[in-house]
């Protein structure tokens, strides 16, 4: 079977699966929800805060607060890609039809992150949108300085995640084992390493810790990130990177 028969025939399985096809749909609906309800308090709220507080103002990252919710559904529709085939013992058959297990964990992870990426733009920019209508006189501009990366940052950063959620999806070969580990560690324990003085240092080279520097414009008073957005997003892409690395070595020594 050719590069581009395997593609297509991962392109099928994606989208007749429902479920996959709703994370997507959810990973947007709840990303605006949450970030447009952030939009309205920080708006209300604005005159309240201090001079350092106003001064360290980011309109723009406040339209992608929804994106810490966002970000679940897109590791389950990353882990779900992966792994449901292993929970329905189906992968023996798309294994004995594809034997070359590069192309056929990498054209799955090329027709899911396509669709991955198009969904994190879409999310990205309408949540910006969305974000400044809310905000009303506080509001910024796609043209000014460090917009336009930002909001185009976020959607690669929507993208990314789902592909490192595909990584670790191939090495763990499960798909309850794959979001007990990655939910509450992307939820709960990254937050917890990046807040804590004694952690932080570690923390902030986490993939999302990293990668969320990208979509910030003003840099919080706090932050001593030793890089800057690019860098952060480059992190980022090492560790997916390494994650779909350590998939695809799995799958090549270990039968289905």
């Amino acid at each position: 079977m050719t590069a581009m028969r395997v593609l297509q025939s991962e392109w099928t399985k994606i989208r007749s699966v429902r479920s996959t096809l709703w994370t997507l749909i959810l990973a947007f609906v709840v990303t605006l929800a949450l970030g447009s309800l952030i939009s309205i308090v920080s708006r209300n709220t604005f005159t309240e805060l201090s001079a350092d507080e106003k001064a360290s103002f980011d309109a723009t990252y406040i339209s992608f607060s929804g994106m810490a919710l966002g970000q679940l559904a897109m590791i389950v529709f990353g882990v779900l890609v992966v792994s449901s085939e292993y929970s329905t013992n189906t992968i023996r058959v798309s294994l004995a039809a594809v034997p070359r297990r590069a192309a056929f964990l990498f054209s799955k992870v090329t027709a899911a992150s396509g669709l991955a990426f198009l969904v994190g733009f879409v999310t990205s920019f309408v949540a910006f949108f969305l974000g400044q209508s809310l905000l009303g006189e506080y509001r910024v501009s796609l043209g000014d300085t460090g917009v336009l990366r930002a909001v185009l940052g976020g959607g690669l950063y929507m993208g990314l995640i789902a592909m490192f959620s595909m990584g670790a999806a191939a090495m763990l070969r499960s798909p309850t084992l794959s979001l007990g580990i990655l939910m509450p560690f992307f939820f709960i324990i990254s937050s917890i390493l990046g807040a804590l003085d004694a952690t932080r240092k570690v923390g902030q080279y986490l993939p999302d810790q990293a990668g969320g520097h990208v979509m910030q414009v003003v840099t919080p008073p706090d932050d001593t990130a030793p890089y800057g957005p690019w860098g952060g997003l480059a992190i980022m892409a090492g560790w997916v990177a390494a994650a779909l690395i350590g998939g695809y070595l799995v799958l090549r020594r270990r039968d289905a």
